[in-house]
């Protein structure tokens, strides 16, 4: 999946990314509004990842979708 479908299927993908980073708020899942770049902070920043394992962990979440 490319970053671009990421953002327009991301009113349906957004609860497959609550359940797999539960730390992420609705606040913060409606902020991102499916952007690739965004996603990856926060998961970068809630779960204390560098920034290349937080682009991994968002690459294998859209692959698997």
């Amino acid at each position: 999946m490319n970053m671009n479908l990421l953002e327009a299927k991301w009113k349906q993908l957004r609860g497959k990314a609550k359940q797999k980073w539960g730390d992420l708020t609705d606040d913060d899942l409606d902020r991102i509004e499916g952007r690739y770049e965004e996603l990856v902070g926060l998961v970068q920043e809630k779960y204390n990842r560098t920034r290349e394992e937080a682009e991994q962990e968002v690459r294998e979440f859209m692959n698997n979708l």
